[in-house]
Parts: C-alpha cells; sequence; structure tokens
C-alpha cells in the first residue's frame, strides 16, 4: 500500500513538471488542453489517465500556479465538467498594474 501511495506521488510530480514545462514553452497568456499533457505524459494510453492530469491540473490551480478556464472565463476548477484549458496564473505584479 506504501509503495502505491509513493508512486502515485512521482507519477504526480511527474506530471505536475509536464504541465509547467507545457505552458511556459506556450507561454503566458496561452492555454493547453489537458489532453495535450496528457498525451505528452503518456502517449501510448494518454486517455486513460485523463482523470488524473484534469486532478493535478485543479491542484496547481488551487496552489495559484495555474488558473482553469472555459469559454475563456476563470473557472474555480474541480466543480468545472466539460471541456477545460489551463494557462499559467499571471503574476500578481502584472494584474496591479
Amino acid at each position: 500500500m506504501a509503495e502505491d501511495i509513493h508512486q502515485r506521488t512521482g507519477e504526480c510530480e511527474s506530471l505536475r513538471r509536464v504541465i509547467l514545462r507545457l505552458l511556459h514553452e506556450r507561454g503566458v497568456g496561452k492555454t493547453i488542453c489537458p489532453s495535450e499533457a496528457a498525451r505528452a505524459w503518456s502517449p501510448q494510453d494518454w486517455r486513460k489517465h485523463m482523470d488524473t492530469v484534469r486532478r493535478v491540473c485543479f491542484e496547481l490551480a488551487e496552489e495559484g500556479a495555474v488558473v482553469i478556464t472555459q469559454r475563456g472565463k476563470v473557472v474555480s476548477g474541480r466543480p468545472a465538467r466539460g471541456p477545460i484549458r489551463v494557462a499559467l496564473a499571471r503574476p500578481r505584479e502584472l494584474d496591479a498594474a
């Protein structure tokens, strides 16, 4: 059981790095679809990982690292149903300007 938890933790950290790398490559103000991260992380069987990818995206949003959008509007994450997009959160200094 403990091994399973450590394996999932390692997988989530790996997935977090993939999501953030894709977002940084795309740039501030641009979005990715969670399926892009799933494909980059596990090209052969990406579909089976979509729930995990969305969960990690929501965790990143709760931490303030990313924002989740639907139809161009920021949503609160976990309650979001249907297609979502993920973007880097804008630094607070830019919001205040």
